[in-house]
């Protein structure tokens, strides 16, 4: 079985991301197994996988800030905002100029209210808002403040005469929707836009660079794991070193003195074992997870 820790995974198109942990569950011959952040099936690229203990850092990376490319198809809007559903409405988009492009992906830089595509994971009364739309209700979801902080136009390709695809280079905070992105781009130009291509580039600190293929994973299992639970944790947090009587105390729930630390940070044992991950309020410093072994 594999050790505690995250798999970068590069995700293939045409499987879901709940497919890919099933095929990790298979390699790494564990249940325990968990994603970082949904990808939709047409999407490719950065999916870190918990497996194990570090399950448990999965919420950590969730929050994290994102990097995508992308290419918006403007001229024609679909019922998911993506190239997976129907197109619903078509406009000619060949006299739409590049200055207009640009200005519009500017309008949506930076921090702004964000509606969610109708067809996402969002639940509405227990129920999947995409599964609301595909049993054909309407579907409206409230906005949601989001952060864009870098929205580049790599290229504006006209190839055919009533249809412009923009490649965007994208980092966001999480929870953004780069499909929402495409939509209200053809929105506001008024020709309606959807996603073609979308691609996770980075979670976090996390990249493609380090991103091993499933055909790579299956050539090395059940060794799949390529970060270790307190390598990874080392990465991702704020380093804490404890002393023997710290570490002992905190593995069973005690607190520590404060240190300063803004924000969740990582602590290690004398051994450099990964003991919690802790947080400071209130003048003390307090696990928000044990991960010592029990």
């Amino acid at each position: 079985m594999s050790t505690d820790g995250l798999i970068v995974v590069d995700k293939p198109g045409g499987m879901t991301s709940h497919d890919v942990v099933a095929r990790i569950r298979r390699l790494a011959r564990t249940r325990r197994v968990g994603h970082g952040g949904t990808l939709d099936p047409m999407a490719t690229g950065v999916l870190v996988i918990g497996v194990g203990r570090a399950t448990r850092l999965l919420t950590y990376v969730i929050g994290a800030g994102k990097s995508y490319t992308a290419t918006i198809r403007l001229g024609q809007a679909t019922v998911t905002d993506d190239a997976e559903g129907d197109v619903i409405a078509t406009t000619p988009a060949g006299t739409v100029t590049d200055d207009a492009i640009r200005a519009g992906l500017a309008a949506q830089s930076g921090e702004i209210d964000q509606v969610p595509s109708a067809v996402s994971a969002i639940k509405i009364d227990g129920q999947r808002a995409y599964k609301r739309v595909r049993e054909g209700e309407s579907v409206e979801l409230p906005s949601r403040r989001v952060t864009i902080s870098r929205l580049d136009v790599l290229a504006i390709r006209r190839d055919g005469p009533d249809v412009i695809d923009v490649d965007v280079d994208v980092t966001c905070s999480s929870g953004t929707y780069i499909r929402a992105v495409a939509r209200d781009l053809g929105l506001a130009l008024g020709v309606g836009g959807h996603l073609t291509a979308l691609r996770r580039t980075a979670v976090g600190g996390f990249t493609l660079a380090e991103a091993a293929t499933l055909t790579e994973l299956e050539e090395r299992a059940p060794e799949v794991v390529n970060l270790p639970l307190s390598a990874a944790a080392a990465r991702f947090f704020p380093r804490r070193d404890a002393s023997a009587d710290e570490a002992a105390a905190l593995s069973h729930g005690g607190p520590l003195t404060v240190a300063g630390i803004t924000g969740p940070y990582a602590v290690f044992d004398p051994a450099g074992a990964l003991i919690a991950i802790v947080s400071e309020r209130g003048g003390r410093a307090r696990a928000e997870i044990v991960l010592a072994p029990a």
